[in-house]
Parts: structure tokens; C-alpha cells; sequence
């Protein structure tokens, strides 16, 4: 049985609480894998290692940096179907999905190798007489990373890319379900030169995620999972002093309105409700069609759901994988059997057809669905896609932003000041026209608002340099010895 390690001042260290959990291959059900759980005291060694490298690689020069981390995305994209096979073995994605997954990481580091540009400050000459004053952003020290099952590459990447080149050192905590892709990417950040501490892997559950939102020595946390852990993360690391950005759940909606092209709308709602078999943050898991085009397109829908391959990652033609653990599998399928109940319609039952072996669930549909009914108002995180009816645009509007998530959200219409409206009315904070998926590149942010952010800055582009920083202004004098005197007023620019 393979035994997953912590990596710390790089390379693998065995944990000693006697602690671990179980890595499962969720094609087979079959357990492939232990991994170390570490408690408080590793935990503590962990941060030590990162504090002990941070004077060192904080004064590495910029250039330095970005040497590094140009050989890093050399070596992502070298073994990127290495990653994607880590990732479809204990994650369970298809392989095009694992490869995208990789894809979108990559394009984070490529923009962290840019950062010098971003760490640029102002210069004021001549603010005052003889004064001049200058800003500097400089790192905030030992910061974590706290990330989901669902992207155990891409995250990271979002991540520790701009957080090491800013001059931080980094924990990273990743889920225990699917944390091998960590341990391989630390290793190629070994590769690249980084130095040792400056990238830690530490392994564990809630006790190694409370230490981390407590321990002294963290400056900053960044976490992406469901809003109720994403809130305890932020008002534990805030209350201890940290810098903290929480992302949490969604519930996003795809509005069709009755001029758009429903071929092109069917083919979004299908590719974005059960790629990755749902469990996307990014997902369309409501689809709120306008009345009048409401069934044609639900037939569309329905017509393209059989044809959705479901199989092992194994499976050069499979689509869609299974989800992560036999237990997310069943509370999904519950969404499904409890949505009739509920006086919602079971169009496609995907639960009645799944396989026997392995963590697998068929695409669902289900129509009729209202605020107030469990598979409406809560994340469901599989492969379910739920339809609502509203009778026009502004009903849809209101259905979206009454919704207490604010991640994602699309609009599928051909009327461009339609379009243009919904997206200065929607309160949401990644909005797509005609793109149902609507995850920014990695130059712009990504994050949404209400309950799916907690804190004050989204993560990756711009906003992710910010967070892992700090502004300090310098104000500068050197005066002519023959001008100095003792002046006690309150000094003045003028």
C-alpha cells in the first residue's frame, strides 16, 4: 500500500502522529493509498521550516525569482499528462478534463512569472522641499494555502504561483482525498531551484487546519471550499490576526432568454452542469428558462444527456468520471430522490442507472424545481442540473440575485443591450454572455460575491499579487546639514 508523506525543506518526510486517511481510486471504490496526517507538533515543524527559509528567499532578487519559476512552467508543461494521470486516479476526472485542469494551473504561473512588472511601486519627486516619497510592496511572510478535492493542481497553482514570487514562503494544505498532485508539484518546484522551506506539503484534517488558522507564525490564509467551512476559516484566521480570503460555495444560474440560439444553450447547460461530474464551484447547477422556450429547450437538453459517455479515466472515450467518495456520491443521488417529494419532476433519473462498481453516478435532470425545494436552494455538487421556469428577464434577474451564493452566473441571449444590462444588474462576481463557464484568465481575478467569498480580495490576476503583499510608503529627505534646525510644528508639504 503506497504511504503519502509531508513534504518539508524538499523532500518527503513520514508523519509520526500515527494518524491517516484513506485515498481511494473512485473508479474502483478500491483504496489505493494512506496518507499521513499530521498533528499539531508536525504542523509546528512545517511553519518552522518555512519561517527558517523566509529571510533568505524574501531577499532573493526578483529576476531570481522569476528564473525559478520560468523553469517551473517549463517543467509543469513537460509532465503535464503525468499530472492529469495523478489527478484521474484519485480525483477520478477524464483525462481531456485533467489536462484543462493543468492548462488553466499553467496559465496562473506563467502570469506569476511577470510579476516584477506587478511589484512595482510610485516615486513622488519633489513632494516637499528637498522630500521625495515612494511606495514598495513587500511580502507578508509565511502565508497557507488550504485547498478542495475538486482541483488538486489547479488551485495549488492559484495559489503558491504569486504567493513564492511576491517573496512568501508557503503551506500548503491540500485535500487528504487527492493529494498526490501536491507532493509531484513540490517536487518539480525542487526541480526548478527552489530553495529548501520555501515550499512545504503538510497532510491532515481539521487539526491541521485549525493550527494553521491559529499558529502565530502564518501571516495569511487562502482557502477555496464550501461557504459553511470557507466562513469558519475566515472568522477563525481573521480573529487570530490573519489575512484571510475564503472561498465558498455557489449556486450558479444560467439565464435563457427566448431569442437565443437553444441549440448552442442545451450544448453550454450539458457541457457546464456535468463536466468533471459536477463538482465544479464554476458549475451551472440551475438553469432558469423563460416559459415560452422553457420545454423546447429542456427536450434539447434531455436528448444530449444519453449521449454523455460515463466511464474510468482509464477510458480513452469516457466523458464524464465518477465523483470523489462513496459517500458524496449517495448524498448527491439523495438530491435527486428527494427532489419529487419536494414537487419537482425527475425528467432523467441518474441514479437508477449507475454503476456497480466504483463512485459513479449518470447525469440527472430535473424540472419544476423553486426556491424553498432542497435540490433548488442548496449546492448539490454532482452531476445534477436543475430547471427553473421564470417568466421573463426581469423575473430571472431577481430569481439570481435573491440567491444568497454570487460566484458564477451566464446569460444566453443574441439582444447585446439585453446582455449589457445583466451584467450591470447581476450580483454576481464572474458573469458570462453566452459563456457558461465564465472563469476569468489568469491576468483578470477570480471570485465571486455574498456568500460565495469571504474577505476582501478574490484570488489569482492582480488581486492575488495584492493579497500576498502589503504597501509601505517612504517618505525621504537628504537635507543640506547646513539647513538642519529643531522645529517642533506639525510638518507641512508646503
Amino acid at each position: 500500500m503506497n504511504r503519502i508523506g509531508h513534504w518539508i525543506n524538499n523532500k518527503v518526510v513520514l508523519g509520526t502522529s500515527g494518524r491517516s486517511g484513506v485515498v481511494f481510486n473512485p473508479a474502483t471504490g478500491e483504496q489505493q493509498a494512506a496518507v499521513d496526517f499530521a498533528n499539531v507538533a508536525e504542523l509546528d515543524a512545517v511553519v518552522a521550516s518555512a519561517k527558517a527559509a523566509l529571510p533568505g528567499w524574501r531577499s532573493t532578487s526578483l529576476s531570481r525569482r522569476a528564473e525559478v519559476m520560468f523553469r517551473m512552467r517549463e517543467l509543469v508543461d513537460a509532465n503535464r499528462k503525468e499530472i492529469a494521470n495523478i489527478v484521474s486516479l484519485e480525483h477520478g476526472k477524464v483525462p481531456a478534463d485533467a489536462m484543462g485542469e493543468l492548462a488553466r494551473g499553467l496559465e496562473n504561473i506563467e502570469f506569476a512569472c511577470g510579476i516584477p512588472a506587478l511589484m512595482k511601486g510610485g516615486y513622488s519627486e519633489q513632494a516637499a522641499g528637498g522630500v521625495d516619497v515612494y511606495s514598495i510592496r513587500q511580502p507578508l511572510g509565511v502565508v497557507a494555502g488550504i485547498t478542495p478535492f475538486n482541483f488538486p493542481a489547479m488551485v495549488p497553482m492559484w495559489m503558491f504561483a504569486n504567493a513564492i514570487m511576491c517573496g512568501n514562503t508557503f503551506v500548503l494544505k491540500p485535500s487528504e482525498k487527492d493529494p498526490s498532485a501536491a507532493m509531484f508539484i513540490a517536487d518539480l518546484l525542487r526541480q526548478s531551484g527552489l530553495p529548501d522551506g520555501v515550499f512545504n506539503v503538510v497532510h491532515g484534517d481539521k487539526v491541521a487546519v485549525d493550527r494553521l488558522l491559529e499558529h502565530p507564525d502564518i501571516a495569511a490564509v487562502s482557502f477555496v471550499g464550501s461557504t459553511p467551512i470557507a466562513k469558519y476559516v475566515y472568522e477563525t484566521g481573521t480573529r487570530n490576526g490573519k489575512r484571510v480570503q475564503a472561498l465558498g460555495g455557489a449556486k450558479n444560474h444560467m439565464l435563457v432568454l427566448p431569442d437565443a440560439d437553444l441549440d448552442m444553450a442545451a450544448d453550454a447547460a450539458v457541457s457546464a452542469a456535468y463536466g468533471s461530474a459536477g463538482e465544479r464551484c464554476m458549475a451551472v447547477s440551475v438553469v432558469a428558462a423563460v416559459d415560452s422556450i422553457a420545454d423546447q429547450l429542456i427536450d434539447k437538453i434531455k436528448t444530449r444527456i444519453p449521449n454523455i459517455k460515463v466511464g474510468a479515466g482509464t477510458d480513452p472515450s469516457a466523458e464524464m468520471g465518477p465523483l470523489i467518495t462513496r459517500e458524496h456520491r449517495d448524498k448527491v443521488a439523495g438530491y435527486v430522490h428527494g427532489a419529487a417529494k419536494e414537487g419537482a419532476k425527475v425528467v432523467i433519473d441518474g441514479t437508477a442507472k449507475a454503476k456497480d462498481d466504483g463512485f459513479f453516478l449518470n447525469p440527472s435532470l430535473i424540472d419544476e424545481a423553486k426556491p424553498g425545494m432542497k435540490c433548488y436552494d442548496e449546492e448539490i455538487f454532482g452531476p445534477v442540473l436543475v430547471v427553473t421556469r421564470v417568466e421573463g428577464y426581469e423575473a430571472g434577474l431577481k430569481l439570481i440575485n435573491d440567491n444568497p451564493y454570487g460566484n458564477g452566473t451566464a446569460i444566453f441571449t443574441r439582444d447585446g443591450g439585453v446582455a449589457r444590462q445583466f451584467q450591470f444588474d447581476v450580483q454576481v462576481g464572474m458573469v458570462g454572455i453566452n459563456v457558461p463557464i465564465p472563469v476569468p484568465v489568469s491576468y483578470y481575478s477570480f471570485g465571486g460575491w455574498k456568500a460565495s467569498l469571504f474577505g476582501d480580495q478574490h484570488m489569482y490576476g492582480p488581486e492575488g499579487v495584492n493579497f500576498f503583499t502589503r504597501g509601505k510608503v517612504v517618505t525621504s529627505r537628504w537635507p543640506d546639514p547646513r539647513t538642519s534646525s529643531v522645529n517642533l510644528g506639525f510638518p507641512q508639504n508646503r
